[in-house]
């Protein structure tokens, strides 16, 4: 694709990355037969090409408007184009940038920036959003329907293992996984530590950065991303095997740690290291002996839900599913597997409307209410907490993390 971007953008390092990934767009147009937000609403706008031609727009000198920032904002980052695209367009990456700029130049309403600024606020920090939780169930029988499903059980942690191993891994704790799944975690102990690996984590560590990160808040989330390598950093120079990352949205932003501070003097070499460092719990598990787990499993039928930020962003689609399979799960058929639940991190509360017809058409694939009740699952799995308490505030069927059903069966084995 040919550009002409204006001086001031391209005196900027984003507006020179940008610039870089408009030229591989051969604008094919294969990224819109996978793009949710297409499918649903048969808009080129509403597509990676027509976002793309978007921000190329403004880059060129062309008014931003709120109509422009509208077609940005309904895009999901599921990173399903991404997968498609023969060029290998950075399409993630332009839309970071592309939001950026309009964020600047684009007075929202006043109750979209409260709500923003509300998200930044409360869910990247675990006391907070615990002290919001606990509201939001006292509150429980007062609310309406919608919000009444998107409040999150209680659910007790279990202890960890107290055993120490030789072999050791530093696990991201979270934010809202902490606080809403915190056996989880728990869970995936368990399981190192049968395979002789110790799990350990920092408390001075903390959200990711992803939230700010791609609510155009890049500032604030790369601090989020100085302290987490400041609070790992003595970890880290001990030895520790891997950083475990349980949550797949996580992962894909502690993948891109190298990436997002590049141009930070400080911080450039140590965030490469967190990079090379970062492991999916899959990734981790994949390559260990796990012929002891899953004795009592082959009766249990999974419909795993990947998510985007697991196929997707990290590239590491069938391996859940491979490891549950190994185990004596029996995995059913799930339709457009590929597709987007609608929760993608913020987009469940800031898109409410596409979020739940996505999440609509993701239960009806998952769920299986075409098939005969044998073919149906029991329970649906998935790997990160978005998507699990978007699935579970419709769903008829129990969600969980697919680590917790792998500790369950190894619990009763």
């Amino acid at each position: 694709m040919e550009t002409a971007i204006v001086e001031s953008y391209l005196n900027t390092p984003d507006g020179r990355e940008a610039d870089e990934i408009l030229r591989t767009c051969v604008h094919c147009g294969f990224c819109t037969a996978t793009c949710p937000t297409y499918q649903l609403l048969g808009d080129e706008l509403d597509g990676p090409r027509g976002r793309i031609y978007l921000i190329k727009q403004v880059l060129e000198g062309n008014e931003p408007t709120h109509r422009t920032q509208l077609h940005l904002d309904r895009c999901l980052t599921c990173r399903s184009c991404e997968t498609t695209c023969p060029s290998g367009v950075k399409y993630a990456r332009l839309v970071d940038i592309g939001r950026g700029i309009l964020e600047e130049r684009v007075r929202r309403p006043l109750m979209q920036r409260i709500v923003r600024t509300a998200l930044r606020g409360l869910v990247p920090h675990p006391v907070r959003f615990k002290a919001l939780l606990g509201l939001g169930r006292l509150s429980r029988p007062l609310l309406p329907r919608r919000l009444k499903q998107k409040i999150p059980h209680v659910r007790v942690a279990l202890p960890r293992p107290a055993s120490e191993h030789p072999r050791t891994v530093l696990a991201l704790q979270g934010c809202a996984q902490q606080v809403v799944t915190p056996n989880t975690l728990a869970s995936a102990a368990r399981i190192l530590d049968r395979l002789g690996i110790t799990l350990v984590t920092e408390s001075a560590a903390g959200c990711c950065g992803a939230l700010s990160y791609h609510l155009a808040a890049q500032t604030e989330g790369l601090d989020f991303m100085r302290r987490n390598i400041d609070a790992w950093w003595p970890r880290i120079e001990a030895g520790v095997e891997a950083i475990l990352i349980t949550e797949s949205g996580c992962g894909a932003m502690l993948k891109d740690y190298g990436y997002a501070l590049r141009n930070d003097p400080l911080y450039s070499a140590k965030a490469r290291r967190v990079t090379e460092l970062s492991r999916d719990l899959s990734e981790l598990l994949h390559g260990e002996d796990l012929s002891c787990f899953g004795k009592e499993a082959p009766e249990r039928r999974i419909a795993f839900h990947a998510p985007c930020s697991l196929q997707h962003g990290q590239g590491l689609n069938g391996r859940v599913e491979s490891i549950l399979g190994s185990c004596g799960f029996k995995l059913t058929p799930v339709t457009d597997a590929h597709l987007c639940c609608g929760s993608a991190g913020t987009y469940s509360v800031l898109q409410p409307e596409l979020s739940d017809r996505l999440l609509s058409d993701k239960l009806r694939n998952l769920e299986g209410s075409a098939r005969s009740p044998e073919e149906q699952p029991e329970t649906i799995a998935t790997a990160n907490i978005g998507c699990l308490l978007h699935l579970s505030s419709k769903s008829e069927r129990l969600v969980k993390h697919w680590i917790e059903l792998l500790d369950e069966v190894c619990e009763n084995a």
